[in-house]
């Protein structure tokens, strides 16, 4: 799957199979679905799964919460517009 056929998915009304726990939680968040993707990022622990845990947490307006993901992701906190980042996260955990 590409970034193309990635963001086409979101016109479906299930998450694509295969995809792993971080883009499945992206995917939730475009979706307007907060809480399912938080629910499959919240306990999972590598860098990845970080940064969009970091990214939900910019996104509900917990910077404090939000910092702490981005250093465990070992990234720097994002001032991009939330659109810029998801699509930014998305294309390089594709």
């Amino acid at each position: 799957m590409n970034i193309k056929e990635y963001e086409a998915s979101l016109q479906q009304p299930e998450v694509p199979p295969k995809l792993n726990k971080p883009l499945q939680a992206l995917w939730y968040a475009a979706k307007d679905n907060w809480n399912r993707a938080h629910e499959l990022i919240q306990d999972e622990v590598d860098a990845d799964s970080a940064w969009v845990h970091a990214y939900l947490h910019r996104v509900e307006g917990d910077l404090f919460n939000a910092k702490y993901w981005y250093k465990r992701a070992n990234r720097p906190t994002s001032d991009e517009t939330f659109e810029q980042e998801w699509k930014k996260i998305a294309s390089e955990l594709i």
